[in-house]
């Protein structure tokens, strides 16, 4: 191994590069000194050195030795390209490429990289930001071993870690975890916005929304019966939570 074998280059830190870079150094999983952040914008690489990394506006700033294990492309999909090709020349046989972009595929990173380059994907989501994300990963077939442990300990310090061995599920997980946080939010949205117009103070109207949603996810999730069972113990036959969700359901 390297001497710069726990060395990570994060390429952008936006809400979710900056969500796993904070989880990596409150876990204390990376030394400060360990992570190199590049981000052009001055508003983001100030807070990114708050964390007391290591910051460049350009990858020509990077240190010409550097021999990472991971390269971390956190940036928006559709500048994907535009970003990555100047990165080729800090990956070795050692090094792994981690895309968290929606919709690229491993083979494109390939494409770009190489045939024998280990990519991995990872789908997090935005409670990452409080370590509570859901972070799914998968890996080509130029993966290690020792690369998994690695990336898995580095996703763990941002929430819970599943992995899936069909690329194809990707859109799966984005669809459920990924973008489900969209959905919950909308849902905490909507029963505020009821709650007040039942005549609650907007304070006690967000603390019930917010509360509610926070303990039935708590339940189901420690709960060994079903959502299906959880929801129908809450539903009295012919009461108001059954009308109510007769609505929802569309019955």
């Amino acid at each position: 191994m390297s001497a710069n074998s726990k060395s990570v280059i994060l390429v952008g830190c936006g809400n979710m590069g900056r969500a796993m870079l904070q989880g990596w150094i409150k876990s204390k999983c990376l030394a400060p000194t360990d992570v190199h952040v590049v981000e052009p914008n001055q508003n983001l690489r100030e807070k990114a050195a708050a964390l007391c990394v290591n910051t460049y506006t350009h990858h020509g700033q990077l240190p010409k030795t550097l021999e990472p294990a991971l390269i971390i492309f956190a940036v928006k999909p559709q500048v994907m390209f535009e970003v990555t090709q100047p990165y080729a020349s800090f990956t070795g046989k050692e090094t792994a490429i981690l895309s968290v972009a929606a919709g690229i595929s491993t083979a494109k990173f390939e494409q770009e990289f190489g045939q024998d380059t280990a990519i991995i994907r990872v789908m997090p989501n935005t409670p990452a930001a409080i370590s509570k994300g859901m972070m799914v990963i998968f890996n080509n077939k130029n993966v290690t071993g020792d690369q998994r442990v690695f990336v898995e300990m580095l996703m763990a310090a941002s929430g819970a870690v599943s992995t899936i061995d069909d690329e194809a599920l990707m859109d799966a997980v984005t669809a459920v975890s990924g973008s489900g946080p969209a959905y919950v939010f909308h849902m905490i949205e909507a029963l505020t916005v009821a709650a007040i117009a039942a005549g609650l103070p907007d304070a006690v109207a967000k603390q019930l929304a917010t509360q509610t949603i926070y303990g039935a996810a708590c339940y189901a999730k420690q709960s060994h019966e079903t959502p299906s069972v959880l929801r129908q113990q809450v539903t009295s036959p012919n009461g108001t939570t059954a009308a109510a969700l007769d609505v929802l359901m569309g019955e």
